[in-house]
């Protein structure tokens, strides 16, 4: 018993000591795995952000070929076993007509089955943005297939035959990208500006304060509105997509200008700063080499809760028709469809792209929560 406690004396004496000599970076990785829920949305983060350079790979179908013949098809199970033998394939499908509705149905022809494999041939599209292939990680096994049908169908398809997971997949990646390059342009102009105002004050200070004030003052939404409602109609999908991603950002940076300047205000009378200024240290040098490190874990969890922000405004403003348009793809273009209430009673299946926006945003928040804890490793 005696040596019980003598060895969990000596195990807390060097966890202690550990602590102590332990960088702010380790510390904040310390407390940040002991929250769960920040961990797992890291992980559900990473795998949504890798699928970035993958959209066109793990797609079943060309996402801008039009299917007359397949428009509104339910999501179609795929079955993996066939007469007690490992078969993945999915059964065809015999359009109709409902007589009472005389809306398109369709009906599986379990007699046809349509193998299914991996690594299979299917459109052609650049790998990574420069590799031209035509290999999908699944799809039909005879590639002649696609001559008649044009996908797997697993999440159906809208109201023109696309396929909309592999939409789905194209819009996760244009909607997520606008809220990691909004957040950056945000994040540069904030810290300059915030820096510059908390570290000279003065006149600068009071003339950059009453500025974020003005423009905190304009309601959000209705300005997004009327600037995207300004953006030229005959501007290619790679502008627009460029003037949503500035229009973001245009008013996302007073937020952390404010909580850049309140550091600076706080650490500017530090006596590492006075002896950095009594070297000759450049005042640039000053503010981002010596400053802004002193804080960076609290610029990181701000960064964290900002982003959903601005993946819901892109969504809001493509649903409404004054984001991105088509033939782009994001959330918002994808749930225009869901706008009227008989869609979404008959095609319910279109519903399911708000399924990976709650996803995301749950999971920046609490991904923000775990790094705004992490971020004061000495509290409780």
């Amino acid at each position: 018993m005696a040596e019980q406690v003598a060895a969990n004396t000596s195990q807390a004496q060097l966890d202690e000591e550990e602590f102590t000599v332990a960088t702010q970076w380790q510390l904040m990785w310390w407390r940040f795995r002991k929250h769960k829920p920040a961990v797992f949305s890291g992980v559900v983060l990473a795998f949504f952000y890798l699928m970035f350079p993958l959209a066109e790979f793990l797609g079943t179908g060309d996402p801008a070929k039009i299917s007359e013949q397949y428009h509104y098809l339910r999501p179609q199970p795929i079955r993996f076993f066939d007469g007690g033998s490992f078969r993945p394939h999915v059964n065809g499908l015999n359009p109709y007509r409902d007589p009472k509705t005389f809306q398109r149905k369709y009906e599986e022809n379990p007699d046809e089955k349509i193998d299914i494999g991996f690594f299979t041939q299917g459109f052609r599209y650049k790998f990574l943005g420069f590799i031209d292939t035509d290999r999908h990680l699944f799809g039909f096994s005879d590639p002649t297939v696609y001559d008649e049908r044009p996908s797997l169908f697993i999440l159906g398809s809208d109201d023109v035959g696309r396929d909309s997971w592999s939409r789905l997949l194209l819009s996760n990646r244009v909607s997520l990208s606008i809220g990691l390059l909004g957040v950056a342009i945000s994040f540069v102009f904030g810290v300059v500006m915030g820096g510059i105002s908390g570290y000279y004050g003065g006149w600068v200070d009071t003339l950059i304060q009453r500025i974020i004030e003005v423009m905190s003052a304009i309601p959000t939404l209705p300005l997004w509105m009327g600037l995207s409602a300004a953006v030229p109609q005959h501007w290619t999908v790679l502008q627009v997509y460029l003037a949503i991603t500035v229009i973001l950002s245009i008013f996302g940076w007073t937020g952390m200008a404010r909580t850049v300047r309140g550091k600076f205000l706080a650490l500017r009378e530090e006596d590492y700063v006075m002896a950095a200024r009594i070297a000759g240290a450049s005042e640039s040098r000053i503010m981002f080499r010596h400053m802004l490190p002193g804080f960076y874990s609290h610029l990181i969890a701000n960064i964290s809760l900002s982003i959903p922000g601005m993946i819901i405004g892109e969504t809001s403003l493509s649903f409404l028709g004054l984001g991105l348009r088509p033939p782009a793809v994001s959330y918002g273009i994808m749930l225009i469809q869901a706008q009227q209430p008989t869609v979404v009673a008959l095609y319910p299946w279109l519903m399911f792209v708000a399924v990976p926006v709650i996803v995301v945003i749950l999971a920046f928040n609490f991904l923000g929560d775990g790094l705004r804890d992490a971020a004061d490793p000495y509290g409780k």
